[in-house]
């Protein structure tokens, strides 16, 4: 089978490898059907993480299941599934508590940009359809597995809702998903921080009332001017950076949150800072497995449509392309046809 496989900073290549097999009875095999680039994949391509030995992308995915093992109950095969990229039990005391990124026997799926990729603990991992979707479906249905999934759960950490002002620090794939995700979750007014015009016109699209193009103390400083002086109830970081987690927590209010969601990279914060900011921190690898099924349902009944994220589709083939896009920002997300 086809799989894209990273050989250093900058070198991603689709090679034929060996087709996965079930190897515990919890597995399944899916076929995929899409799969994409993530922002975190960026990070080694870049040379940000280092990559000491050839490595299988990969980590967003829908198909249909192809194989399961002897213990899997909840899918089967012929049946079109989306799953998270954090692989759960759904059982253990962890994942009951509504974290399933942080299950006991989680594993971090990997070498899903590929024709075929076995996912462990199937039963937690993975939610079919109602049906088998239409083609035009598959980009809302990828999102979901992750981008959508992290954007919810930055707009949940953060307490977005009725009455709150929410900002959102990063425009990327998953800033723009958290902006979807304050709208559906009520939040009166979504500012979304953007230089670029065509983020910034998704960015509206998809609920933001406001657009900050000012970033660093400048961004905070505005923030400041559309709030009152205060800063906003929530603020979502979807970056990773020393600098967005700073300009998230300083465009905060007093008793405010910051849901951080962005992959974070060498970010320190001043324990004085923060003491006195008095903002509320909640955040990490998100429980998409446990908003899985209301997305699905919101994306099945035509309520959002969060694939429009996808401003590039490319077949498998071209997955190197697809890379270079996205590390030269021509492109926000990209989806690899399978």
């Amino acid at each position: 089978m086809r799989s894209v496989v990273m050989h250093a900073p900058g070198d991603v290549r689709v090679e034929q490898l060996e087709a996965p097999k079930i190897l515990a009875p919890t597995d399944a095999v899916i076929r995929l059907s899409a799969t994409c680039v993530c922002g975190s994949d960026l990070w080694p391509y870049r040379g940000i993480e280092p990559v000491k030995n050839p490595v299988r992308m990969g980590h967003e995915y829908v198909g249909v299941v192809e194989e399961v093992g002897s213990e899997v109950t909840s899918v089967r095969p012929g049946q079109f599934v989306v799953g998270s990229f954090a692989t759960s039990d759904g059982t253990c005391e962890i994942c009951r508590s509504g974290y399933p990124s942080s299950c006991v026997h989680r594993e971090f799926m990997s070498g899903a940009q590929a024709d075929l990729a076995r996912v462990p603990n199937a039963d937690g991992t993975l939610v079919p359809t109602p049906g088998m979707p239409d083609a035009d479906l598959l980009p809302d249905l990828l999102a979901a597995s992750d981008v959508l999934g992290t954007g919810w759960f930055g707009a949940v950490a953060a307490q977005a809702g009725p009455g709150k002002t929410v900002t959102v620090v990063g425009d990327g794939a998953v800033g723009l998903l958290a902006v979807l995700a304050a709208k559906q979750l009520g939040a009166e007014r979504i500012i979304a921080m953007s230089r670029h015009e065509q983020r910034q016109k998704l960015a509206l699209d998809f609920g933001a009332t406001d657009i900050v193009t000012e970033r660093g103390d400048a961004g905070v400083e505005r923030i400041k001017e559309l709030t009152a002086g205060l800063g906003a109830h929530s603020v979502v970081e979807a970056v990773g950076t020393q600098e967005s987690m700073l300009q998230a927590v300083r465009s905060t209010r007093p008793g405010g949150h910051v849901g951080f969601v962005g992959v974070n990279h060498d970010v320190a914060l001043d324990g004085t800072e923060l003491f006195f900011s008095q903002v509320h921190l909640h955040g990490g690898p998100a429980p998409v497995r446990a908003y899985l099924p209301r997305l699905i349902e919101l994306i099945w009944r035509g309520e959002i449509n969060p694939g429009r994220v996808f401003d590039l589709q490319l077949p498998l083939d071209q997955a190197a392309e697809a890379y270079r896009a996205m590390d030269e920002r021509r492109a926000v997300k990209a989806l690899l046809r399978v």
